[in-house]
């Protein structure tokens, strides 16, 4: 009889913790209820946009979903992609957790969320309501609101002046950038191509680091620094194709926000 009341003791614990644990995994998923403002942001007037350049689409975030009860297609291409209308931002809340892509989002990046275009796409926003642009890189989707067209990093927020209204009226306008091919491939070879791997104030931190990828990718390291910000920058490379292929290797193995650039 005892051995059946401890049975019956640990049947009627599992489940209700496991109640407990349902109930409460879909409210965690985010570790704040309400999104808002980071507390002490960076200088964000030091945030360069977003650099267009050709990637292929993502593996992720390019089917079409359904949010909402309600479903969307995506484009397949941000070719001639234009419009109207109001803009959002979103950032503590979101900030470290993954976006649609796969991608972490950095609300102190140029990005943003949309619901149609091809992950990642480039775009220039202006705020039609004091005419100041800035161009992103769309690696989310979002917003899921009748009359917003976009949601913007934070820092995308702050360089269009739009922090303190919260929404405002834009014009999106996408950059399309054709696959390289290998006329490209030759015509482009005088040039000398970087991967940006990230930046930071602490230039001890990326002078390590450039030191395990000189290493790992027999490519030279350089520390690029202005108005306080440092820039770990690897390469020269003559041939865009060969990089374009470094800069996706490099992303998958921990450097996402990395980019290519050309001196």
């Amino acid at each position: 009889m005892r051995n059946n009341n401890f049975i019956l003791f640990s049947i009627i614990t599992f489940v209700v913790m496991s109640l407990i644990g349902c109930g409460s995994s879909s409210s965690q998923r985010y570790h704040l209820k309400n999104d808002s403002a980071p507390i002490n942001p960076p200088d964000l007037s030091k945030i360069e946009d977003a650099q267009p350049r050709y990637e292929p689409h993502s593996r992720q975030g390019n089917k079409p979903y359904e949010v909402f009860n309600k479903n969307y297609q995506v484009l397949p291409t941000a070719k001639d992609y234009a419009e109207v209308g109001k803009a959002s931002y979103y950032g503590s809340k979101f900030h470290g957790y993954l976006t649609s892509n796969g991608e972490v989002y950095d609300m102190f990046s140029m990005s943003g969320a949309h619901k149609s275009l091809p992950l990642p796409s480039f775009v220039r926003v202006t705020n039609l309501d004091n005419n100041k642009q800035v161009i992103v890189r769309i690696n989310d989707r979002g917003p899921f609101h009748a009359e917003r067209i976009i949601d913007l990093s934070y820092a995308a927020a702050y360089k269009l002046d739009m922090l303190k209204q919260g929404v405002s009226n834009v014009k999106l306008e996408a950059i399309h950038i054709e696959a390289p091919t290998e006329s490209s491939f030759l015509s482009a070879s005088t040039q000398k191509h970087y991967i940006q791997i990230v930046a930071s104030k602490d230039k001890k931190r990326l002078l390590l680091i450039g030191k395990e990828l000189e290493s790992k990718y027999n490519l030279s390291a350089r520390v690029k620094s202005v108005k306080g910000l440092h820039k770990l920058q690897l390469g020269p490379m003559l041939h865009p194709l060969l990089a374009e292929k470094l800069l996706q290797t490099i992303r998958q193995q921990g450097y996402p926000q990395s980019y290519l650039l050309t001196d």
